[in-house]
């Protein structure tokens, strides 16, 4: 079991590197004249641009902070444990998902409210 978790904190770290690098190239600017170009067509795509760049970043920002919360319950050796219930996530789970924080009961029970 040890082996398999420490397996699961490898892919963690490497998460965590591919979603600095990816963060890094991710390029959001905000286009302070966005309304004041020859088309309205363009203006739109350029909108659109922007908006969906933004949320390609905040949710690579989200999905970071989620893998290293993962690896911070790994150093306080609550990694595993459902934060609802505190009963061990099934292997299962956690190799799918390994940033997992609740078990598979728990998970239904709040997706369901």
């Amino acid at each position: 079991m040890a082996k398999k978790r420490e397996k699961l904190k490898i892919r963690l770290e490497a998460e965590r590197e591919r979603l600095l690098t990816e963060l890094s190239q991710t390029n959001v600017v905000e286009r302070e004249n966005l309304g004041y170009g020859n088309h309205m067509a363009d203006d739109a795509t350029e909108a659109f641009e922007q908006a969906k760049d933004l949320a390609l970043r905040q949710n690579l920002e989200r999905l970071l902070e989620k893998v290293e919360d993962a690896l911070e319950r790994f150093e306080t050796g609550t990694y595993g444990l459902c934060e609802q219930c505190g009963q061990e996530i099934d292997p299962a789970r956690l190799k799918a998902l390994p940033y997992a924080t609740l078990c598979l009961s728990c998970q239904q029970r709040r997706e369901s409210r």
